[in-house]
């Protein structure tokens, strides 16, 4: 299980160096380092000393891969390369365009979002896989068909039509909650009611019809059948079986929200003016601060890759045939 684990760690490395490579090349092949000052400066102060005074202020007057002004190793370190992608391996993120430092930055709003993220998705994987089972235990009748047809008709419904209708109804109208904001402490749960309800809404649709069709395929395996023949009854065949041996593509599909639990929702997090990752994000990429935004997509690929590791760890404890080598 060790070797496996250290096996997963080395091959994320190469799979991390090719994102950032990927994510340097597309940021500053798009817009050079001049490029960059003039939109943080303004066309009005962006002369030419302004604009090298900026770079060196910010690292960005050194080489992009190579510096042969350098000796030794310096000619690959003293670069843009190294300072701004590879130094994230390190969790160093350096400053964003205000001067602020991004990994402090990162460690403050990470609270928020998981704050949002973990209640949202563990009551969305709840009612997703309740919904699914009532729907699966009375198939094939009016409940299911019509059941089926309000998931395909919230799937339909645009995430916005969530957000601003919510916010309408349940703070203008029913007054229940907030309309925005967010604080610390108890009534943390004040503000946060309302974007939680809304990602539960949101996802339901989607995620009991998923759910749906996997129960179906497994309740139409022989093991089930068996169980029927021994006189076990619907509910706990549903349950004891079931949901059991599905328990793979449910985790198959939980780990691509892992990300999000700490990255933010981009669109709840800005509506809701809450001040976490995913609406950090978003303000870098309204002022254009491209040393945010590589941040955001290293942290993002790193939690993926670890989902994707503690899934398949996960798979054997919820079935003893599957085997890590």
């Amino acid at each position: 299980m060790m070797a496996y684990v250290v096996r997963r760690l080395l091959y994320a490395v190469p799979i991390l160096l090719g994102v950032n490579l990927f994510t340097f090349v597309l940021f500053f092949g798009v817009n050079t380092p001049d490029d960059i000052a003039r939109m943080q400066l303004g066309p009005k102060y962006a002369s030419a000393d302004a604009i090298q005074r900026w770079k060196a202020e910010r690292g960005y007057d050194k080489p992009m891969f190579y510096d042969p002004a350098q000796k030794g190793a310096q000619k690959l370190t003293h670069t843009l390369f190294f300072d701004k992608s590879l130094r994230m391996f390190a969790f160093e993120f350096g400053q964003g365009n205000d001067g602020h430092d991004i990994a402090l930055e990162i460690r403050a709003r990470m609270l928020p979002s998981f704050a949002v993220a973990l209640p949202t998705f563990a009551l969305s994987l709840f009612a997703a896989i309740t919904l699914a089972l009532l729907l699966v235990f009375f198939r094939a009748t009016r409940l299911d068909f019509w059941g089926v047809a309000l998931c395909v008709a919230m799937m339909s419904v645009s995430s916005m039509f969530y957000i601003i209708g919510g916010q309408w109804l349940v703070s203008k109208a029913w007054a229940l909650a907030p309309v925005s904001g967010y604080a610390e402490g108890l009534d943390m749960a004040r503000f946060l009611f309302l974007p939680v309800l809304i990602g539960v809404v949101a996802g339901l649709g989607s995620g009991a019809r998923w759910y749906r069709t996997i129960f179906l395929e497994e309740i139409s395996r022989d093991y089930v059948r068996t169980a029927r023949a021994k006189g076990l009854s619907e509910l706990a065949t549903l349950f004891r079986h079931v949901l059991r041996n599905a328990l793979i593509p449910i985790l198959t599909g939980v780990v691509v929200v892992i990300p999000s639990l700490f990255l933010g929702s981009l669109l709840m997090e800005s509506f809701f003016a809450i001040p976490g990752l995913g609406s950090y994000t978003i303000d870098a990429i309204h002022s254009q601060d491209f040393g945010v935004v590589r941040a955001m997509v290293f942290i993002g690929s790193v939690l993926y890759i670890i989902g994707l590791i503690l899934t398949d760890l996960s798979y054997t404890l919820v079935d003893p045939r599957v085997r890590l080598g």
